[in-house]
C-alpha cells in the first residue's frame, strides 16, 4: 500500500502532546487531541454550574492544551489558522475518533502499566494498517506492546520527539523486533521529508541515543566542576562555545530544560541498568537534588542554577554557589586558555591539549564523553554516526563526539588516553590497527541531499564572497559565503553574473547556501565606509548595481528560485521577493529592516511591496489601494520580521504560492526540483507591471498615521523623518493620484531617498551603533 498520513491522533495533551499536535497541524494533518477526564470539578467549573458529565469539564485537559498552543505569544503554531485542524476530546468518551486515523501517537504519563492499558484500548478502535507509536523516553518500547496481537506489533514503534517538537530537529525512531521494516522506512521518509526532522534510528535501550549521551555529558560536567573546585559560571565557559556547544553550555541549558526533568532522565538510566560504575556516572550531585527539593527548578520557577533580580533598579544576574549555599552576583571572568582556543584554527585541539587548568578540565571532560560514546557502540546503536547526529540535532552541538575525536586527532588522543591508564573500546583499537585514523574521511555526504561543499561540486564563476555552482541537470546555484552571507560589492558582482549565465545553456538558477543564514542584507560596513569617505557616486553605483541585479533576477531568461532559511533581511529579503518562485524553510525570519539603521530599502524592496499591494486589491480605486499601501508602509517603517514562513506569507513578504519546506537540509534539492518543473511546464517571463500611484491622497493618509505614532511616543522625531521619506516613495513622489508608472520610476525614487538619508548625521550614528553593538539605536 502507498501510505499517507492525513489524519492523526495524539493521546495526551500536555506540553509535549499538544506540541506534537501543533507540528502535525502545521504540515496539514487533521489532528484528534485526546486526554484523560479530570477526577473532579475545579472551583471555576463549579461556579459555572458544570457537572462531571459536562463536555467542558471532561475535555478540560485537551482544551488547556489547545489553548496553550493557540496562544500567539507561545509561538508554537506556525499560524493561528492551523488550530482549526485540531479537534479535541477525551479518552473515555471519544476513542471512536481514532477510527479514521493514519497515525496514533501516545504521549501519556511515563508508566508502563498505564501505557499497556491504553494500547489495549487503542487496539479496539484502530483501523487496519494504522501506525501506532509511543513518544516515551523512559519506558521500554517492546514492553509496551508485550502480549498485543502480531499485526498491532508490526505497526508499532517508538517515535521520540525532542521538546519543543516544532523547533528541535532530532526525531528518534525506535523499532521493536516485530516492527515492519517497510513501516520503519516509511517513518524515516515521513519524519525527514514531511516533518523536516533529522532521523536517528535507535535501539530500545534506556534514554535511547540523544538523552543517553547528552545527559551523561551534563552530569559529567557537574561532577568535573566539583572535582576541580570550580564554580558554575566557570564550568559553563569551559563547556560552552569553545567545545562547540550552545552559549547556554551546561547550567543555563539545565535551567531551560528544568533541573527536575534532567534529574529524572538521569535517574531513568540508573534504574534500568545494572552496571554500578555507569550508575555512578549518572548520579546527580547532592546539591542539585537540594535545589530541586527547595523548588529551584530553573527558568520555570524563575530560579535554578541562575536567577535574575533587581538590585538598586538594575537587572542583575546571580549564580548558585554550592559551597556557600547561596546566590552570588555573576561576574564574567575571561580565561586565557579559552580565549586562545577560540582564536585558534582548531579550537577543539587547542582547548584539550593546552596546559592551563581550564584546558585540563576540558580534556578530562571530553575524554570521558568520547570513551563513553564509543563504549555504547553497539549497545545503543550499531552506527556511531547516529550518535553524532543525535548530539548535533538534539543538543545543538556543532560536532558530535566522533567528529570531535577527528578534530583533536584520533591517534594522538588515544595515545594520551592510554598514557593516563584508560581502556580504549575494542572496535576503536581495531580501527587504528587497520590504519584507519579517522571516523570521517571528509568525502561523506550521508544525507541524500546536494552538498555545495562537496569536493565534486563544480564552481562555474565566483570569488571569495560568492560562487555560481553547477548542481547538476543544467541547474546553477548562487551561493553566498561572505561574512554573514551579506551582500558585498564582490557578491553583487557574482549576482549580476548569474543573470548573464542564464542567457546560456542552463535551465535555471537556485539561490541558496548551507550556512547559518540565507542572507542578512547589504554589508553595512561597506555602506558606512562609502558614507565616511563621502563617496556618494560610488554609493549610488552600489545601490544601482543592487537594483539592476534584482531586476535581472526577476526578468531572467530562465527561472530563478530562491530557497531562504534562517534570516533573510534587507537585501536578502529583496532578493527573495524578486525571485520567480520561492521554496522557503518553515522557520524563516524575513523582513525589510533598513529603517533600524536610518535608511529605507533601496534594492527594490519598496517597489516590490507596492507591486504586491496592488496585486492584492480587487481594483485600483483609491479606497481599495490605500489600505494595502498603508500595510506596506507599516511593514517597512516598523521593520517587522516574520516569525516563520507561514507568517511571512501572511505579512506579504512571500506569495501565497510559496512552497514551505520543513527540512532545512533539503532546500537546495527542492529549489532544483522547482526549476526543472517550471522548465518542464514551460517557463514564461513575468510581464512588467504598471503601478498606479496614490500621490498626495495616499501620502496624506500615511502622514496622519505617522503623526499619531509620534504623538503617542511610539517613534522618535528621526523615525518620523524616515517615515515621511518612505511615504513619499510609496505614494509616487510628486506624481498625481491615478498616475501609472513603471517599476524603474519607483526604483529611482527609493534610491534617491536612500542616498539622501545616508547623508544624515543621525543615520550615520545608527549605522555606527549597529556595527559596534549589533543593536538598534533609537535616536
Amino acid at each position: 500500500m502507498v501510505r499517507a498520513i492525513n489524519t492523526a491522533a495524539v493521546l495526551g495533551a500536555g506540553v509535549m502532546g499538544s506540541g506534537i499536535a501543533a507540528l502535525l497541524a502545521g504540515v496539514g494533518v487533521e489532528v484528534k487531541l485526546l486526554d484523560i477526564v479530570p477526577k473532579e470539578l475545579d472551583e471555576n467549573e463549579k461556579k459555572k454550574g458544570l457537572t462531571t458529565e459536562s463536555t467542558e469539564f471532561r475535555n478540560r485537559f485537551t482544551q488547556a492544551g489547545l489553548d496553550r498552543i493557540s496562544n500567539p505569544k507561545a509561538g508554537i503554531l506556525f499560524h493561528k489558522d492551523h488550530a482549526r485542524l485540531i479537534s479535541i476530546g477525551n479518552m473515555s468518551d471519544n476513542m471512536d475518533m481514532l477510527a479514521d486515523c493514519d497515525w496514533i501517537i501516545e504521549v501519556v504519563v511515563e508508566n508502563l502499566s498505564v501505557k499497556k492499558q491504553l494500547m489495549a484500548n487503542v487496539a479496539k478502535y484502530r483501523k487496519p494498517g494504522c501506525i501506532v507509536s509511543t513518544n516515551t523516553s523512559g519506558v521500554s518500547i517492546a514492553a509496551i506492546v508485550e502480549g498485543m496481537p502480531q499485526n498491532f506489533k508490526e505497526h508499532f514503534l517508538g517515535t521520540h520527539f525532542f521538546n519543543p517538537p516544532r523547533m528541535m530537529r532530532l526525531f528518534e525512531l525506535i523499532p521493536t523486533p516485530d516492527t515492519s521494516p517497510k513501516l520503519l522506512e516509511f517513518m524515516k521518509h515521513y519524519g525527514q521529508d514531511v516533518l523536516g526532522k533529522g532521523i536517528v534510528v535507535a535501539k530500545d535501550t534506556p534514554n535511547f541515543i540523544g538523552n543517553r549521551i547528552g545527559v551523561y555529558a551534563l552530569v559529567n560536567s557537574i561532577q568535573k566542576m566539583l572535582k576541580y573546585n570550580l564554580d558554575i559560571p566557570t564550568m559553563d565557559q569551559i563547556t560552552g562555545v569553545v567545545l562547540g556547544r550552545p552559549k547556554s553550555a551546561t547550567f543555563r541549558t539545565l535551567d531551560m530544560v528544568g533541573i527536575d526533568v534532567f534529574a529524572n532522565v538521569a535517574k531513568n538510566v540508573i534504574t534500568n541498568i545494572d552496571d554500578a560504575t555507569e550508575q555512578m556516572q549518572y548520579t546527580v550531585p547532592k546539591f542539585v537534588n537540594e535545589l530541586i527539593a527547595g523548588g529551584s527548578l530553573g527558568d520555570k520557577s524563575r530560579k535554578g542554577f541562575f536567577r535574575k533580580d533587581n538590585v538598586n533598579g538594575r537587572k542583575t544576574n546571580f549564580f548558585w554557589n554550592e559551597k556557600t549555599g547561596s546566590y552570588e552576583e555573576l561576574k564574567n571572568v575571561e580565561m586565557e586558555g579559552i580565549r586562545k582556543a577560540l582564536q585558534s584554527k582548531n579550537k577543539y585541539a587547542e582547548m584539550v591539549y593546552a596546559e592551563a587548568l581550564e584546558n585540563k578540565v576540558a580534556w578530562e571532560h571530553m575524554k570521558d564523553i568520547l570513551l563513553y560514546s564509543a563504549g555504547k557502540v553497539p549497545e545503543i546503536t550499531d552506527d556511531y554516526t547516529m550518535i553524532d547526529k543525535a548530539m548535533v540535532w538534539g543538543y545543538n552541538w556543532e560536532k558530535g563526539p566522533f567528529q570531535i575525536w577527528d578534530a583533536i586527532g584520533l591517534e594522538k588522543s588515544v595515545e594520551k588516553m592510554k598514557a593516563e591508564g584508560e581502556t580504549i573500546p575494542v572496535w576503536v583499537e581495531k580501527k587504528l590497527a587497520a590504519g584507519d585514523t579517522c571516523f570521517y574521511s571528509g568525502e561523506e555526504n550521508s544525507a541524500p541531499y546536494i552538498s555545495l561543499n562537496h569536493a565534486k561540486s563544480r564552481v562555474v564563476r565566483g570569488n571569495e564572497d560568492a560562487s555560481l555552482v553547477d548542481i547538476g541537470d543544467g541547474v546553477l546555484c548562487l551561493e553566498f559565503h561572505s561574512q554573514g552571507n551579506a551582500l558585498s560589492p564582490k557578491s553583487i558582482e557574482v549576482l549580476a553574473q548569474a543573470a548573464e549565465e542564464l542567457e546560456d545553456d542552463w535551465y535555471g538558477l537556485v539561490i541558496g547556501n548551507q550556512k547559518k543564514n540565507f542572507c542578512v542584507g547589504a554589508n553595512l560596513g561597506d555602506i558606512a565606509a562609502f558614507i565616511d569617505r563621502k563617496a556618494w557616486v560610488e554609493l549610488e553605483n552600489f545601490s544601482k548595481g543592487l537594483q539592476n541585479s534584482m531586476m535581472g533576477l526577476k526578468y531572467a531568461a530562465k527561472p530563478v528560485v530562491a530557497t531562504p532559511f534562517g534570516m533573510a533581511l534587507g537585501g536578502g529579503a529583496e532578493m527573495v521577493m524578486h525571485s520567480y518562485q520561492v521554496a522557503a524553510q518553515s522557520e524563516l525570519h524575513i523582513g525589510l529592516v533598513e529603517t533600524g539603521v536610518g535608511v529605507i530599502p533601496a534594492s527594490g524592496g519598496c517597489k516590490e511591496l507596492m507591486v504586491r499591494a496592488v496585486e492584492s486589491c480587487s481594483d485600483t480605486s483609491k479606497m481599495s489601494l490605500l489600505p494595502a499601501l498603508k500595510r506596506a508602509w507599516r511593514a517597512i517603517m516598523t521593520g517587522v520580521v516574520s516569525a516563520n514562513a507561514h507568517d511571512a506569507i501572511a505579512k506579504g513578504y512571500l506569495k501565497k504560492t510559496t512552497r514551505v519546506i520543513m527540512n532545512p537540509d533539503a532546500m537546495i534539492d527542492e529549489g532544483k526540483k522547482m526549476v526543472l518543473q517550471i522548465i518542464a511546464n514551460g517557463y514564461q517571463r513575468l510581464m512588467p507591471p504598471i503601478i498606479p500611484l496614490l500621490g498626495d491622497y495616499g501620502r496624506t493618509a500615511i502622514l496622519y498615521e505617522l503623526q499619531a505614532m509620534l504623538d503617542g511616543g511610539f517613534i522618535t522625531e528621526y523615525d518620523a523623518y524616515i517615515g515621511k521619506k518612505l511615504a513619499y516613495v510609496l505614494s509616487g513622489g510628486n506624481a498625481t493620484a491615478g498616475t501609472q508608472v513603471s517599476e524603474q520610476y519607483i526604483l529611482d525614487l527609493e534610491r534617491e531617498a536612500f542616498l539622501s538619508l545616508c547623508g544624515e548625521e543621525k543615520t550615520r550614528a545608527r549605522m555606527a551603533h549597529m556595527l559596534r553593538t549589533g543593536k538598534r539605536l533609537q535616536n
